[in-house]
């Protein structure tokens, strides 16, 4: 096969607890009723607590899909004794270690980003002897604590806080023009430099992982929901160019791809398309964390009494290079890839159809010829206790209905497929983040082993969101180990 391979997969976490009351859904309850900052506050999780978290342990690839399913819920009580902040697909940082990391994205003079002087020095020094975070480029701006405190008073700042120490703040664009653009305010640019900072951290580990040098790199893809850009043209994109200058790939170029929770499957299809092109030779797909979804369950959790779960930032990268005679390859030619045709309009059955049978058909392939499905897999303890129900389950069940229509199961097989080609959702509700694609590392590395041969993706997006259309839209591809 002269197919592209996906040759390596990062995944990291960022627990903020901190930011969590500038996630959407927090800031607009906080500004309706003042007591639910301090709830929301009273149940905020430490950092060893959001580590030893059985969902976060496996999706940094300590723990697989298989195991955490076999744990006992809740699993926000479980305490992993052996937990640890790195795993073999990434790592899970501190908050003060991204203040750092945010303070290190900032590009503009006067700074967006700037620390305190009182904490700058312990903040280095952590960055310092950070093995991933220490590679970042650039610089950062401190200045005096009382000073930045004043600054603060004046309103249309943002503090950057560990409890209630101070650590630096986040400042709008304050020159001409980014002056009264609510594009550029601070809690817009916030959104923006944590994607930025979250997409680099995974971009640099992954670097590390596959041993790749920064300047090797030729294109980076970013798939990230953040909306960066002015009053002219919001959402404008440059958020790959801006990781690449951050992780120091200094050769590549970059495009943005927007296509809500398919952006991933629509990046990683398109990093494939170029490399087999020979457009590139290299290329990187990068989604940074959303602020925005931070706490966006928080209600649930204050009115049930457990620790707010949504407290971390996702990232993920993953590198696309030309066959490497041992990395899976991601299945293209005509029809291989799924998508969902306009014509399909809202019809999960027809959606369905043209994400799975269609493209599986074109390979000469069967719904039963391949080992897992990997859909949206959200965390089912955040979405449950949300009221969302399991998703991951739900889309299983689809997947299942689609083998009964296409005659390959009978309807009382559903249960028995759905255990043998689903798993347990594990991801964080971070809007792309969960979309499919975080199973990647579980699948290079089982392959690898040889327990599977084949992982078929489904990434779906809710276009209606954008109040333009009220269609769903798809993508699906097949990642295939080298022995297939």
């Amino acid at each position: 096969m002269n197919d592209p391979v996906i040759a390596g997969a990062a995944y990291c976490l960022a627990h903020v607890p901190d930011l969590v009351a500038w996630g959407s859904k927090p800031r607009r309850e906080i500004a309706l009723d003042a007591g639910f900052e301090p709830r929301l506050r009273a149940q905020l999780r430490t950092f060893a607590e959001a580590v030893a978290y059985p969902p976060n342990q496996t999706f940094i690839g300590n723990s697989s899909p298989e195991v955490l399913g076999d744990i006992d819920r809740p699993w926000y009580e479980t305490r992993q004794l052996d937990a640890s902040s790195s795993g073999p697909f990434g790592e899970i940082v501190g908050q003060d270690l991204f203040y750092a990391g945010l303070a290190k994205a900032n590009v503009l003079e006067p700074p967006l980003v700037e620390l305190s002087d009182a904490a700058g020095d312990d903040l280095q020094a952590m960055l310092d002897a950070h093995p991933t975070f220490s590679t970042l480029c650039g610089d950062w701006s401190s200045a005096p604590e009382r000073r930045l405190r004043s600054e603060l008073a004046g309103g249309d700042v943002i503090g950057l806080f560990t409890d209630s120490e101070m650590r630096g703040v986040v400042r709008p664009d304050r020159r001409a023009e980014g002056r009264d653009d609510a594009n550029l305010d601070a809690i817009t640019l916030l959104e923006a430099l944590c994607s930025k900072t979250s997409g680099a951290l995974a971009v640099a580990r992954l670097l590390q992982q596959t041993g790749l040098a920064a300047k090797q790199v030729d294109y980076l893809i970013s798939c990230g929901e953040e909306a960066a850009g002015d009053r002219y043209q919001r959402g404008g994109g440059g958020m790959a160019k801006a990781i690449g200058e951050l992780t120091g790939c200094v050769n590549a170029s970059g495009m943005d791809v927007k296509n809500f929770c398919a952006a991933p499957a629509s990046a990683l299809v398109a990093a494939a398309a170029l490399v087999k092109s020979g457009v590139y030779q290299r290329v990187i797909v990068v989604g940074g964390g959303s602020l925005a979804k931070l706490g966006m369950k928080s209600q649930a959790f204050l009115s049930q009494g457990i620790p707010v779960l949504d407290d971390c930032l996702g990232a993920m990268a993953f590198l696309v290079t030309a066959n490497d005679g041992v990395s899976p390859v991601l299945r293209l030619g005509p029809g291989a890839v799924g998508r969902a045709r306009i014509g399909a309009s809202t019809s999960d059955e027809a959606i369905y159809r043209q994400l799975i049978l269609e493209p599986l058909a074109s390979l000469g392939l069967t719904m039963n010829d391949v080992d897992r499905y990997a859909p949206e897999l959200h965390n089912p303890e955040i979405m449950e206790h949300a009221g969302s129900g399991d998703v991951a389950h739900k889309n299983y069940r689809m997947i299942a209905a689609t083998a009964v229509r296409a005659g390959l199961i009978k309807k009382t097989d559903m249960a028995g497929f759905t255990n043998r080609v689903g798993m347990t959702g594990f991801a964080p509700t971070q809007g792309h983040i969960p979309s499919g694609v975080p199973y990647i590392g579980h699948a290079v590395a089982a392959m690898a082993r040889g327990e599977l041969s084949r992982v078929m993706f489904l990434c779906k997006a809710s276009l209606f969101l954008n109040r333009m259309t009220e269609l769903y839209d798809g993508v699906s591809f097949l990642l295939e180990s080298q022995e297939k």
